[in-house]
């Protein structure tokens, strides 16, 4: 009974452990036999490699065991507690994303950092523009649509639960008091999705020769240096790592705190922006600065690459197995038609936009260029960097430091960033016509500089 009664670290009721102290545990629990122990059984390693990832496998057991599932074996309060693990656990993924490698040249590399970032814009602001369209044209009027609907695709799709959650306060003030159910809901459908439809990808890459099976088969990555010093240096080595990344999560709290604190200076609309703002891009930078900083400074040996790197797969592993396993299957069936419309149009799109830049701009590698932002624009960043994991553990195509150098700037516009926040409130003051005819502007005119500034290679149509 006290165990059952004991609430710890209650923030706003948002807390991963706003439930009692023993079913989180229970929940941790469960979560760690799925994703450690599933990795030793030789069928899940298997579909793995065929890039169908653990996370997955365990998140769809995790839904079919749960209160929503057809066997009702973890409690509700069990899946409460996971529905709140997105937003720390992307935390996380963002702070070891600069920090675990070292900060890239970009001699050489501006140009397909450039092609990148057109990429991501062209994603983001055309999930805002088709899902204009479709609350307009495509769903039936016994819905009875609200125009905030238009941000859904991009809210769910490149933001993720994390945004879903913030932008969900903005939709609830501005008289939409679903649009944080149907964010989730979008959310967890896109991880599916990119999850799903990656696997199907990598699949068909390796089969038809379009990324390099051999070394990916070969690949065997382990977590042991070259000098092993025992389990007490170990863990100080992990727990410094975990500090940084710590760090990291804290100056982006901070800066995103200092923003608000001075934000009654820039006027009411300024201001609700500001408070609008996800903490994502702001851990982002602070990833970033302490890299440099350390490397500046000499100081790098203090961070394990290695650790930093599992950190974040680890916690992309958990990210994808709690947002599915923690899916309220009964908000997906009272919304089915609504959110199916929404996932197969934004799918269409974002495939469509990806084709584009694989044929007309990318010159090498486009395979695990586009790869990487199909997940990053359906499943969020820690989606992505999923993907490209499994078809290139290598990095031998160098897709990571480029994705990596682009999202210091994509993610503070789009992905939970200023447009994410600013598009709902826009909307709500000049209307979603106008709202949407500025996001197909943006887009096709992203589009048409992405051809410009490549000088539409013509090879590929001679060949």
């Amino acid at each position: 009974m006290f165990l059952k009664s004991l609430n710890i670290l209650s923030l706003q009721n948002k807390d991963i452990f706003s439930n009692s102290l023993l079913i989180s545990f229970w929940g941790l629990l469960i979560i760690f036999f799925f994703l450690i122990f599933g990795r030793k059984f030789k069928l899940a390693v298997q579909l793995e490699r065929f890039g169908l990832p653990i996370a997955v496998i365990s998140g769809i057991l995790g839904i079919s065991i749960g209160p929503f599932g057809a066997i009702h074996f973890l409690p509700k309060e069990t899946i409460n507690v996971w529905s709140n693990f997105p937003t720390p656990l992307l935390s996380l993924v963002f702070a070891t994303l600069m920090m675990g490698r070292p900060i890239p040249n970009i001699n050489g590399l501006v140009k397909p950092i450039f092609n990148q970032f057109l990429l991501a814009l062209s994603l983001g602001f055309g999930q805002f523009f088709v899902g204009g369209l479709v609350v307009k044209y495509f769903l039936p009027p016994s819905m009875d649509a609200n125009p905030l609907m238009g941000c859904l695709i991009e809210v769910g799709f490149e933001g993720g639960h994390g945004a879903a959650s913030i932008i969900g306060e903005s939709f609830n003030k501005l008289g939409f008091p679903n649009g944080l159910d149907l964010g989730l809901a979008m959310a967890t459908m896109g991880l599916l999705s990119s999850s799903i439809l990656g696997s199907i990808f990598i699949f068909l890459g390796r089969t038809l020769g379009l990324s390099d099976t051999e070394e990916i088969f070969e690949q065997k990555d382990t977590l042991k240096g070259k000098n092993n010093t025992g389990i007490f240096a170990d863990l100080r080595i992990f727990i410094i790592n975990l500090g940084f990344s710590g760090l990291a999560i804290s100056f982006g709290v901070l800066l995103l705190k200092f923003l608000r604190y001075i934000s009654s200076s820039f006027g009411d609309f300024s201001k609700e922006i500001i408070f609008s703002l996800p903490v994502f891009p702001f851990i982002l930078i602070g990833s970033l600065l302490i890299r440099y900083i350390l490397e500046k400074t000499k100081n790098t040996e203090f961070i394990s690459n290695i650790l930093q790197r599992e950190i974040g797969i680890l916690s992309t592993d958990l990210l994808i197995f709690t947002a599915m396993a923690s899916l309220d299957i009964a908000v997906v069936f009272d919304n089915w038609l609504l959110i199916l419309v929404f996932t197969i149009f934004g799918l269409f799109w974002n495939l469509i936009c990806i084709a584009y830049f694989a044929f007309f701009i990318f010159d090498d590698y486009w395979f695990e260029k586009s790869l990487i932002e199909f997940g990053n624009s359906t499943g969020v960043v820690a989606s992505g960097l999923l993907l490209l994991r499994l078809a290139d553990p290598k990095n031998i195509s160098k897709t990571l430091p480029i994705f990596t150098s682009k999202q210091l700037f994509a993610q503070l516009i789009l992905s939970g960033g200023l447009f994410t926040v600013l598009a709902p409130l826009m909307i709500s003051k000049i209307g979603l016509d106008y709202w949407t005819e500025i996001c197909a502007l943006i887009t096709f005119v992203i589009l048409f500089i992405a051809l410009i500034f490549n000088k539409v290679e013509m090879k590929k149509f001679q060949r």
